[in-house]
């Protein structure tokens, strides 16, 4: 072959070579992952990958639901649908595509964890962490993307029928625990949903309510949890509520959302509207609401064919970003933030698989409803029963049957088991002792009530001890959403029953399960007295574990119990529930303890309280440094002391004094807390170390949080009621 030949030849080998290399190189970078499916990547690289390739229809359809509890995926792209379930106190049955009806699963029987409240009533921040990784496992198992809770709404009034989902009635306490059951939550690739934001604070006209609030009761009292929440708590998600403020819908509030939520408190997440809380396209649109969710068409009451189509953020957000009227990046905003979530949920291959209705679970449970238990009185230690010793124990009441983790609301569950507290007292007490039951009343109106009453007397009169076990339920007008309840005095003629139950037997002990204060008419006659709260699955194990001492109570109030419904200043004050129209929070931050204090009422039972079965000595307390500079801390400690004969947990409570402000403060106010373990005779040192924020109060007209100088004082003690020491510190300019 000719020299000239070869170099020909090579050459066009080569160009073939080459363009195999190319065709090679095209065909690989084809077969590449796409940057949004690549989770080696950084979320916010593969959030934009994904916007960038998606159509405007697409992004519209992320916004608005497709089914009662899920959402829309992309599904050319690859992305899921993303599901939710109610709610904080375990995941609900799977509902029919469009109807409120159960789809009718037989794998769908939960763990019944207790009420909010009664972990509120734990005062222990541990175990709220691990509340929110067990609910967190079985909504990843059920493959739910969010969990819609917890809630944090201020308990303003006893007569606020969801208030069993909240956490109380002070911010520094709900701050505290609503953190880590949100880190528990998230660690499963779940997102927990805090609700309802912002002031949701009664069922009564929920829907159109205009809450008149001003600045300053906003950030000091509703306002904390929720950003605790966001900024220690890295909440994914958030709900708003039905409420209208500053007369805007608070799921679509250019103030709440846009303005605090998003700009101010830099949360990256999701806005999410409660079912049927959206009104308007454009505030949807432009006021911060991320996905909106609901019933029917309008979230209500209508529905017709493709009816998902026709919500505020369905076609009619389309047609506006179509014509031009809504710019195309509010849309991509709140794309980004959903495709976030889903990259953090349902898109994150390292998530566990979570477990579900399991025996750990009920434990944990079970662990909860033991730790928020509260003795409330216990008159000449009637409380312990001792489980061996042989009595005829007689157990009264409906409550002492009846399933709790039915109706309420969103929070009904569909559960694996559920012990009752008859069953409870049983497991503990036989057969040492004779168990009997009498229903003593009935929710059930057909019911002859005297004749239960005059039957549950009788055998009172024949037995050792009587266990009365009532309450609330969660009947409408009861603890139960969409209706609140009518009277701070329990329902079907309990008080008339307990009273006579009292004049026939002086071992009576008084168990009431609720999620609310209640009057106690009978308070001087009953000589121990239990609140037990909605307590889940293992609720009736846990309450025989206190009755019979196993289980020495260490859970102390949430919120306050008023002798009487006047007591309450939004009643006091004819400041609920408003007029129809409006409810003026004529309170101000003076909700709860800060109202008793002010006043001087004294309570039926104050915020802060709860008995043991043994004694807690509090030796002096003292502030390391008597002045502290507006960078500086100081730290207040005080021993404690088992004086008494087992092993128990105390709550050592700090309290903080302002002794001179510019603007009214209350008398004293929370902001600090621990919960110890001590055995008999042991002593240990509690301390808490303090900082500016904790002397800051909110001032209207800076529109900023200020503490000034000046003298101060911490108080330390068992409850708001029982302050054992003090010590006295400034706060200096510089």
């Amino acid at each position: 072959m000719k020299r000239t030949q070869l170099i020909s030849a090579f050459l066009s080998l080569a160009a073939l070579w080459g363009v195999q290399t190319e065709s090679a190189a095209a065909q690989s970078a084809a077969n590449a992952k796409p940057a949004y499916l690549d989770a080696g990547r950084p979320i916010e690289e593969r959030v934009e990958d994904a916007l960038a390739r998606m159509t405007l229809e697409e992004k519209v359809a992320l916004c608005h639901a497709q089914s009662k509890f899920s959402s829309a995926g992309v599904p050319r792209l690859g992305i899921p649908e993303m599901w939710m379930s109610d709610g904080p106190h375990g995941i609900r049955a799977e509902k029919l595509w469009d109807e409120w009806d159960d789809a009718g699963w037989t794998s769908d029987s939960c763990t019944a964890f207790p009420a909010l409240t009664c972990l509120a009533a734990t005062w222990n921040p541990t175990l709220a962490d691990t509340y929110g990784q067990a609910v967190g496992e079985e909504a990843r198992y059920r493959n739910k993307a969010v969990l819609l809770g917890p809630g944090v709404n201020i308990y303003r009034t006893p007569l606020n029928g969801r208030n069993f989902e909240y956490m109380g009635e002070d911010p520094f306490l709900a701050s505290a625990m609503v953190v880590p059951y949100i880190q528990g939550v998230q660690r499963n690739g779940v997102a927990a949903c805090v609700k309802h934001f912002a002031v949701n604070d009664q069922e009564t006209d929920r829907f159109n309510v205009e809450v008149k609030i001003d600045d300053r009761t906003l950030h000091e009292i509703h306002l904390p949890a929720f950003k605790a929440a966001v900024h220690d708590g890295g909440v994914w998600a958030v709900m708003g509520s039905y409420s209208i403020y500053k007369g805007q819908h608070c799921c679509h509030n250019q103030y709440l959302l846009r303005d605090l939520l998003k700009r101010d408190w830099g949360f990256d997440g999701v806005v999410i509207s409660d079912w049927g809380g959206t009104h308007d396209t454009r505030e949807a649109a432009l006021n911060g609401l991320d996905m909106e969710m609901g019933s029917w068409t309008n979230g209500l009451t209508l529905s017709w064919s493709n009816a998902y189509n026709e919500y505020f953020l369905a076609d009619p957000f389309l047609e506006l970003l179509r014509s031009k009227e809504i710019d195309e990046e509010i849309v991509n905003d709140k794309a980004r933030r959903i495709l976030r979530l889903m990259f953090r949920t349902t898109m994150n291959p390292d998530r566990p698989y979570g477990s579900f209705a399991t025996k750990e679970h009920a434990l944990i449970g079970r662990k909860i409803a033991q730790e928020g238990i509260v003795l409330l009185k216990n008159q000449d230690n009637l409380l312990p029963l001792d489980p061996k010793q042989p009595r005829r124990i007689l157990v009264v009441g409906e409550n002492a049957k009846k399933m709790m983790t039915l109706g309420g609301g969103s929070s009904e569950l569909k559960v694996k088991y559920e012990i009752s507290p008859l069953q409870g007292i049983e497991n503990y007490f036989s057969p040492a002792s004779q168990v009997t039951y009498a229903e003593g009343y009935s929710s059930v109106p057909t019911q002859n009530r005297h004749a239960l009453l005059l039957e549950a007397v009788d055998a009172a009169r024949k037995a050792d001890v009587v266990i009365f076990v009532g309450g609330l339920n969660k009947n409408e007008n009861q603890d139960c959403e969409g209706a609140d309840r009518r009277s701070l005095n329990l329902p079907y003629g309990q008080d008339e029953l307990i009273g006579e139950l009292a004049r026939v037997n002086r071992n009576l002990v008084a168990v009431i399960i609720s999620g609310n204060a209640v009057a106690m008419p009978w308070v001087n006659e009953v000589p121990a007295i239990v609140e037990a709260w909605y307590g889940g699955t293992e609720a009736g194990n846990a309450i025989a574990s206190v009755l019979a001492g196993e289980v020495n109570p260490s859970g102390k109030l949430p919120f306050t119990f008023p002798v009487r419904l006047e007591d309450n200043p939004a009643i006091a004050l004819d400041a609920y529930p408003g007029d129809g129209k409006q409810v003026e929070y004529k309170e101000g931050i003076f909700v709860g303890y800060r109202w008793n204090d002010r006043e001087r009422i004294k309570p039926l039972f104050c915020f802060g309280h709860g008995l043991s079965y043994t004694t807690f000595e509090y030796g002096k307390v003292t502030a390391e440094g008597r002045q502290m500079g507006p960078d500086g801390t100081i730290t207040v400690s005080v021993p404690v002391k088992n004086t008494g004969s087992r092993a128990g947990a105390e709550i050592v409570q700090l309290y903080v004094s302002d002794l001179k402000s510019s603007l009214p403060r209350p008398v004293k106010e929370l902001k600090g807390f621990r919960k110890i373990t001590l055995q008999p005779g042991q002593e240990q040192t509690v301390s808490f170390t303090i900082d500016r924020k904790a002397l800051s109060f909110y001032d209207d007209t800076k529109q900023d949080w200020v503490a000034e100088p000046g003298a101060f004082e911490a108080l330390v003690g068992a409850s708001a009621c029982d302050i054992r020491g003090k010590a006295a510190f400034e706060l200096t300019a510089r």
